[in-house]
């Protein structure tokens, strides 16, 4: 598989970027990186990675040169046609083309986005406004969060598609049998919530996959995971999966804290197995280990990382762009969206 990464994009680009490319390409034989960015500064890491003594393929990783920089706080269009020769753009471009079946990228999400929103033959026939599905943890296991970020005013139409396209992501992706599509709201009850919340509840109770929709769902049910895609406009999502992020930081925090007080009186090797449990227990929450979040609704695959990706980040979304290639799951979005207006409308 062809991937499109930016190497550009990121709070540490390129180094991270490119060490992740690295071992992704290692880790996947079947995988062909494009490397978008400053050629020179992302073949100084290449060297400094091969110098270092690490396995570099360079048959499977290409460099192209992209001589602009968006940056994390630049104003997205503007920085889009301000800086034409950008790394983002570019692997748009290559995908668009047909020269890769993916594009990932750690760098502004706003630009990411847009970049993508500027070309509408980019969509999968029948989507409104594609939207940006985050993984969150529950009871249950892994929850779909959509939209946290493309589209912040979306039509109830966008939101219902957000649930339909959420969950041929949970079945196909995360292998959830039955993933049930959940209404972020503040509150449980039918006629809670703003007018977007419900005319998208109409739409759901109305349409084809009335079966698949669980109702609202509160902020702090999210975790129970009796939903397993929950559906919001993308400035409440961003909002909740940052909130999400924070809390496990500083959960975590305080617990190494106490646990720190409490492994000084017990035997070193007890210590040591309560210090690796903790680990590997905060390892299933972080956000590296989803590697990244996809936009839903494009035409091949596009993974948006977080903006402090490091290599294991970048290579696990490189991991997931791969699994979403194989997955054939926009083939199943354009189906369940062609048979999914609401009674009464055409499709």
């Amino acid at each position: 598989m062809r991937i499109a990464l930016d190497a550009m994009g990121g709070d540490f680009a390129p180094g991270p970027i490119v060490s992740g490319a690295v071992q992704a390409v290692a880790d996947m034989p079947e995988l062909v990186v494009f490397l978008v960015g400053q050629e020179a500064r992302v073949q100084e890491e290449l060297d400094a990675l091969a110098d270092s003594g690490v396995m570099v393929h360079r048959d499977r990783l290409t460099i192209v040169h992209a001589a602009d920089v968006v940056g994390m706080e630049d104003k997205p269009v503007e920085a889009l046609r301000s800086k034409r020769d950008n790394s983002i753009s570019k692997c748009w471009g290559l995908l668009a083309a047909g020269q890769v079946e993916a594009v990932v990228s750690a760098g502004n999400t706003g630009a990411m986005v847009a970049s993508g929103l500027f070309n509408a033959k980019m969509f999968i026939p029948g989507v409104r406004r594609p939207g940006i599905a985050a993984i969150f943890p529950s009871n249950a296991g892994p929850v779909v969060l959509v939209d946290v970020g493309a589209n912040m005013a979306p039509k109830p139409e966008d939101l219902y598609q957000y649930g339909l396209m959420g969950s041929v992501y949970a079945r196909k992706i995360l292998g959830v049998t039955d993933p049930k599509i959940g209404l972020l709201n503040v509150g449980s009850e039918d006629d809670k919530g703003n007018d977007l919340v419900r005319a998208t509840r109409e739409l759901f109770l109305n349409g084809p996959h009335a079966g698949m929709f669980y109702g609202n769902v509160e902020g702090r049910d999210v975790y129970e995971g009796h939903a397993r895609v929950i559906v919001c406009e993308g400035f409440t999502g961003n909002i909740l999966l940052k909130g999400g992020e924070g809390a496990v930081e500083f959960l975590f925090s305080a617990l190494k804290e106490s646990m720190a007080r409490l492994m000084v009186e017990l035997p070193p090797e007890s210590a040591a197995k309560v210090a690796q449990g903790l680990g590997e227990l905060k390892r299933r929450y972080e956000y590296r280990e989803f590697g990244g979040a996809p936009l839903l609704g494009i035409r091949g695959a596009c993974i948006i990382c977080h903006g402090s990706s490091d290599d294991r980040a970048i290579r696990n979304a490189l991991r997931v762009a791969v699994n979403f290639g194989r997955s054939g799951l926009n083939d199943e979005i354009l189906q369940i969206l062609s048979h999914s207006a609401p009674r009464g409308e055409n499709p």
